[in-house]
């Protein structure tokens, strides 16, 4: 195998892959030819090609190799890393106006890093030095990781151990390794990956140790198969034409994957039984990759793009209200977008020596992403009118006894060409109500975990204390509690607030 340079590159790595993988109740035979997969396929070789046009932005030079590779795969070892990143899927969402796949790979190897020390402190194992050779490899061809945490999970008020069936475990070992049976759901870019790391879901109890187990796959390898997601109007992506399609080049990928005695040798495993640090691993993730939905600001960036482009379309551009509902769009979206970047400049090293971001804001930026993407919606399409949703299909459109017609009746300002005016309006449905609102809309209701997972992890990282302190000094109270007044609290939570030294 060649080091992936390119687009191109990538798209031919995936060829001749031994894969097996349905979709609409058939075998796929190969993926990159296939009229719904491929439009995910160019969303992620669009990373190789923003690394390769910008790489400043999309690239950086790896500590294990010497020589430039994605930023994707990079470990953070600084603030500017964490914010590079941001940058980088900011500008990657506004070049496909969809979900570029590589984000959750990404965070699991970066949460990795520092999870895999810790355990190694702990237990004198050697995960740290592993999961630093299979880096080193994945640079040197410059590969596509993906991460598998997300379980079944079945009847959710059951543990893992007491229904095994419904989460990823271990099912045998031998001297060379293990093996694994189970199931991942909502894989995002999985086929497209050629590697797949499998983490454990949820916090796990002594009882569980079968399923504290984290390994890398290839994503060929013997046991797996793949189930593709079926969305709302992928099948437009097999009609003739583009016009209906909204967004015909790129799209999101999801995909359920079942393992059946899966193989995993030892020096791809990075956890193997560890259940105590089950849940930092799970926190560590979430971190990164709920920071990592500043993402859906280039998307937004698209969506207002679309909006502003439609109300000309229209012939109402100067509207006060117009211009209000593109004013709020867009407050909103850099909201996200502000949020998710904090949390990535307030980043501190961790004991491994990488760079993990805050995680209170990285929570903060996830819960806006469950809500703001949605009302983005709603007014992208009180901006478009019912059109978006009401308008004939392509082929009716040029259909030799109506195409006259549509085009006179179907015209919004008689500066703009009627085509151009409906595949704006079908730019917003796609995004909106069609095929990338599953990774704008769902996507950010439900990835990186749904909006109460983000609660409760601000409730445990909210400082209740530290502030109730604050109050107590400003009211001018000041009894002693255990030996301390409150001013003396203060200034002890001051400090590990703000690190000082």
């Amino acid at each position: 195998m060649k080091k992936i340079e390119t687009g191109e590159d990538y798209i031919s790595s995936l060829k001749n892959r031994d894969l097996s993988i349905y979709l609409l109740g058939q075998l796929v035979e190969d993926p990159t030819e296939h009229p719904i997969i491929r439009p995910s396929i160019n969303a992620l070789a669009k990373t190789y090609d923003l690394a390769h046009d910008a790489p400043e932005l999309g690239s950086v030079i790896s500590p294990f190799t010497g020589e430039p590779v994605s930023r994707f795969l990079h470990i953070c070892t600084s603030v500017q890393d964490l914010v590079n990143q941001n940058k980088m899927q900011r500008r990657l969402g506004q070049l496909t106006g969809t979900c570029f796949q590589r984000c959750v790979g990404m965070d699991a190897f970066n949460a990795l890093y520092s999870v895999t020390y810790e355990i190694d402190q702990s237990y004198n194992t050697d995960y740290h030095a592993r999961l630093k050779s299979f880096l080193h490899m994945i640079h040197r061809y410059n590969l596509v990781i993906g991460g598998a945490m997300t379980d079944v999970k079945g009847d959710r008020r059951l543990p893992p151990h007491e229904q095994e069936e419904m989460y990823v475990r271990v099912t045998k070992r031998d001297k060379q390794g293990v093996y694994v049976t189970g199931a991942k759901a909502h894989q995002t870019g999985c086929i497209n990956s050629h590697w797949i790391i499998v983490m454990p879901t949820i916090r796990l109890g002594e009882r569980d140790k079968n399923f504290a187990i984290v390994g890398a796959i290839p994503v060929e390898a013997s046991g797996i198969t793949y189930i593709y997601g079926h969305q709302s109007c992928d099948l437009r992506s097999m009609d003739k034409g583009s016009l209906d399609v909204g967004n015909a080049q790129y799209s999101g990928q999801e995909a359920m994957i079942i393992f059946e005695d899966v193989f995993i040798p030892h020096e791809y495993i990075f956890m193997n039984g560890e259940y105590d640090y089950a849940a930092l691993l799970v926190e560590r993730f979430t971190a990164y990759h709920r920071r990592s939905y500043v993402c859906k600001s280039g998307v937004g960036d698209v969506l207002i793009g679309a909006a502003a482009a439609i109300s000309e379309m229209n012939g109402v551009p100067h509207a006060s209200h117009i211009k209000d509902k593109l004013v709020e769009m867009t407050h909103l979206n850099e909201t996200i977008y502000g949020v998710g970047i904090a949390a990535s400049y307030q980043g501190y090293r961790t004991e491994a020596g990488n760079y993990i971001c805050d995680d209170m804001l990285a929570n903060i930026c996830k819960h806006h992403v469950t809500k703001i993407p949605y009302e983005m919606g709603r007014l992208a399409q009180d901006l478009a009118g019912g059109l978006v949703a009401t308008m004939p299909s392509e082929q009716d459109i040029n259909h030799p006894a109506l195409k006259a017609l549509l085009k006179k009746y179907l015209q919004g300002s008689k500066t703009v060409p009627t085509e151009d005016r409906l595949r704006m309006l079908r730019l917003i449905e796609n995004m909106t109500l069609g095929r990338n609102a599953v990774g704008y809309l769902t996507e950010s209701m439900h990835g990186a975990g749904s909006p109460q997972a983000q609660r409760i992890q601000i409730l445990r990282t909210m400082q209740l204390e530290y502030k109730k302190r604050l109050a107590y000094v400003l009211a001018g109270i000041d009894e002693a509690t255990d030996g301390h007044s409150a001013i003396e609290e203060l200034s002890g939570y001051f400090e590990r607030v703000f690190e000082l030294e």
